[in-house]
């Protein structure tokens, strides 16, 4: 099976009530966990990458050998996808390496990292559409601003703006995107809220506004990761330090995708998985050097939350 566009595969997303996992990735070892999950769950999935966030110096050669092993896997409907990319040059260098699909993030200035106006917003995401549809590519933008930090390493929840309805469907109708990531109570990164209440501060009610008034275009919850206290109690008790927090439910999640959500990002929850089985390993196993050994509980505990992922969002058994 050919790698897949984010609207060909939201689509599908849409006709069958589910939502599909975009699990973002930083080394080989991760992509092979993600689509190694999504062979056995037999499910669609849209691994995502994000520029200048990788293990590796040489970002040209890391998305080449991304997109080699994305169509390795025949039996899995895959889409590669830049994750927030900031930059409209972000864009067309992932455009440049096969990616199907892109998101441009520019809800925030890149110079300030301040919320961007709204016609600001509107320009930046229309310029990468006219680049990337003629490509046949998908574009995804954001509207409103997701607290937290992409990269998942602030200790600082930042305020969350959330997405106006009205807004909303005139920035589809003046940029043209495929998808929409609607600010409605998430946050990114490893410390998201302080009080249990925040895992169930999703804005349901907005996201069914919001979908009522698009229909046609495909709305994406970003910073979604439950944080997974298991998780972060034996990164901690084998030498991390993760401050313990409070994400987004999973039973909130399914109850956005019953609102309309098609595309949900996870990165924090998988990221955590894996340093748990790694930290456990390195610690129960000092005199062990061998990568191989190392890596492997790592990539497994990986796999296994995205694969749980999937069948919580609802798109196991659907490929």
């Amino acid at each position: 099976m050919t790698l897949q566009t984010l609207r060909a595969a939201l689509a599908e997303a849409e006709a069958g009530e589910y939502a599909v996992g975009a699990f973002n990735v930083s080394s080989i070892d991760q992509a092979i966990a993600v689509l190694d999950a999504a062979e056995a769950e037999r499910s669609p999935v849209i691994v995502q990458s994000i520029a200048g966030m990788s293990a590796y110096d040489d970002e040209s050669r890391w998305w080449t050998r991304l997109r080699g092993l994305v169509e390795e896997y025949s039996e899995v409907p895959a889409v590669l996808h830049l994750d927030h990319g900031r930059t409209y040059d972000d864009c067309v260098r992932a455009i440049d390496h096969g990616f199907t699909s892109v998101m441009i993030d520019a809800s925030r200035s890149t110079d300030t990292d301040e919320p961007a106006s709204f016609d600001e917003n509107v320009a930046a995401t229309r310029r990468v559409v006219d680049t990337a549809a003629p490509a046949g590519v998908s574009v995804e933008g954001e509207l409103g601003t997701i607290g937290g930090a992409e990269a998942g390493v602030s200790g600082i929840v930042e305020e969350i703006v959330f997405a106006d309805p009205d807004q909303a469907v005139e920035f589809v109708a003046q940029t043209g995107v495929d998808a929409l990531a609607v600010a409605v109570g998430t946050s990114h990164g490893s410390v998201k809220f302080t009080d249990a209440a925040g895992g169930q501060r999703l804005r349901l009610e907005l996201i069914a506004e919001i979908k009522s008034r698009l229909p046609d275009t495909f709305l994406v919850l970003h910073g979604s990761s439950s944080v997974p206290a298991d998780a972060v109690s034996v990164i901690n008790a084998h030498g991390g330090e993760v401050r313990p927090s409070y994400g987004i439910s999973p039973a909130q999640k399914s109850q956005g995708v019953a609102a309309g959500i098609r595309k949900i990002n996870q990165g924090t929850d998988s990221h955590l998985a894996w340093s748990a089985e790694l930290r456990r390993f390195l610690q129960e196993n000092p005199a062990v050097v061998e990568p191989s050994e190392q890596l492997r509980p790592a990539i497994g505990g990986f796999r296994a939350m995205v694969a749980q992922r999937m069948r919580e969002f609802g798109s196991s058994g659907r490929a």
